[in-house]
């Protein structure tokens, strides 16, 4: 009896923080566009426009020998999907009220909350739109098969937990060195730009160019997804460990940074910083 008095309090407390979480994963969903379905259909046309980016450059330079062989626009879309989620997952997190946010003030309320809605969020929307995009090139252009769907997910989903860490990283900073956070953040978008790889795989680089790359986690991640989609890939030079070990490193860093400043962070901060 005692011991089911002891779930049920469990259960009590924590149905209502998930569904804390579901509501400010919706808030979160709605701040880009009130209407749901203009907002799935902005997030589809940033990622056609960049496939069709690196499409166009691919076709100018003769780069597209270069590509695995196979599907050479589900070549470009394993790299461009994987880089958005992370680079959005990213920014989501380090935009999630903070501590010294007035949000906070409301007890339920707090920081692993925001984040979580923040990164669901993001996921959510991602998710949607590489399904919804997949979905109409396989029905009206060509049908497309994946050689490891489980195991493509898998590295789409740890895209994704690897942008919460190095996310909940700078949000820690954030109230610190805002303008600093901002910076870093977007010199780190724009270098995966090139050093998540997603142009490239790893088996055609030379040595000397293999350790320029090998140092990010998104590059490995990349790769490491090409070698699940395409049965004529065997990634040989990048692991998945490596941004598993990564990813849990950012994690822990974070959730002890943003514990510090949690801890000692001011209301005032918000109106002066």
């Amino acid at each position: 009896m005692l011991d089911l008095s002891g779930r049920q309090r469990r259960r009590r407390g924590i149905l209502p923080i998930l569904d804390l979480i579901y509501h400010s994963t919706v808030r979160n969903i709605r701040k880009t566009h009130r209407n749901a379905l203009a907002g799935l259909f902005l997030d589809i046309l940033q990622t056609l426009v960049f496939v069709a980016a690196f499409f166009m450059m691919f076709s100018i330079l003769g780069m597209r020998g270069s590509a695995i062989r196979g599907d050479f626009m589900l070549y470009l879309m394993s790299g461009i999907f994987l880089f958005l989620l992370h680079t959005k997952t990213v920014a989501a997190v380090v935009r999630a009220e903070g501590p010294t946010s007035s949000m906070m003030q409301h007890a339920p309320l707090n920081t692993m909350i925001t984040i979580s809605a923040a990164a669901l969020g993001t996921l959510y929307l991602q998710l949607l739109s590489l399904f919804v995009i997949l979905f109409f090139y396989h029905v009206i252009v060509t049908p497309i098969e994946i050689y490891h769907p489980i195991g493509a997910m898998g590295m789409v989903l740890l895209a994704w937990v690897c942008g919460i860490g190095v996310g909940m990283l700078f949000m820690a900073m954030r109230p610190w060195a805002p303008d600093f956070v901002t910076i870093a953040t977007s010199i780190y978008s724009r270098a995966n730009m090139i050093a998540s790889g997603k142009m490239f795989v790893a088996n055609s680089l030379p040595g000397y160019m293999l350790v320029m790359f090998a140092w990010n986690p998104l590059f490995h991640i990349i790769d490491q997804c090409r070698g699940f989609v395409f049965i004529n890939y065997n990634p040989h030079f990048t692991s998945i460990s490596y941004p598993i070990w990564m990813s849990l490193l950012f994690l822990m860093l974070g959730l002890m940074g943003e514990f510090y400043t949690r801890k000692r962070a001011s209301a005032s901060w918000g109106a002066t910083r």
